[in-house]
């Protein structure tokens, strides 16, 4: 993969930051946003690796892909200020419909996931994938190697192509997973994880398909 600028909004949370860390560890130019400006370069300055921390807006308007890491609370109001700078971009959204103080029980939203309400909130001319619902953020601030997948949905082939090649930079794999509207499951999965790994504590538990024939290029 060759060196791209990629923003992480929401990138000060706990999943933001891993992603962040990965992303410019493979060698990435990462812009850490956020609501504050000054909170985007206090995480930046902690982080290191280069990374930079801008306002959200600002961070989207720079980046050539964007990441948008945050609550499913946060996620409209995050959409709606980053939307006219993203257009004819990537948007890899990772929000997961958690719903406190419920967050053990499945609850998507109407329009069916979160990866499709996204969608519609960014408009036609984004190319909205969705991505890392199922794997710790700890697991990310790690140097160790991690035992599961990272499955990623998409309309675009191409666009999900390109997402899974990070991933697989950011020593993951990466799998397609296939059309925008499947992120539902991996959604969904989230809350049964939480209920697994709460109900077996200490459990830093995600998933991992068996069986598969994976070519070098799509996955480590």
């Amino acid at each position: 993969m060759t060196e791209q600028t990629i923003a992480v909004i929401g990138g000060t949370g706990k999943l933001g930051l891993g992603i962040a860390r990965r992303l410019a560890i493979a060698g990435h130019r990462v812009l850490i946003g956020s609501r504050s400006a000054e909170g985007a370069q206090a995480a930046a300055a902690d982080l290191g690796h280069g990374t930079l921390g801008l306002a959200n807006a600002e961070a989207a308007a720079a980046a050539g892909i964007v990441f948008v890491s945050v609550p499913f609370a946060a996620q409209e109001a995050t959409l709606r200020e980053i939307t006219s700078h993203v257009q004819g971009k990537i948007v890899v959204d990772t929000t997961v419909p958690l719903v406190p103080p419920k967050v053990m029980r499945v609850q998507l939203p109407p329009d069916g996931c979160a990866a499709m309400r996204a969608q519609r909130l960014l408009g036609t001319d984004v190319r909205v994938i969705s991505a890392f619902h199922n794997v710790a953020a700890t697991k990310l601030m790690s140097d160790e190697p991690i035992d599961c997948d990272v499955l990623v949905f998409g309309d675009d082939a191409t666009a999900r192509g390109q997402v899974v090649g990070l991933v697989t930079g950011m020593r993951l794999r990466g799998l397609h997973a296939g059309a925008l509207a499947n992120s539902s499951a991996a959604e969904a999965l989230t809350s049964v994880l939480i209920f697994l790994n709460r109900t077996y504590a200490p459990g830093e538990g995600g998933i991992r398909i068996t069986g598969l024939s994976i070519p070098a290029h799509d996955g480590a």
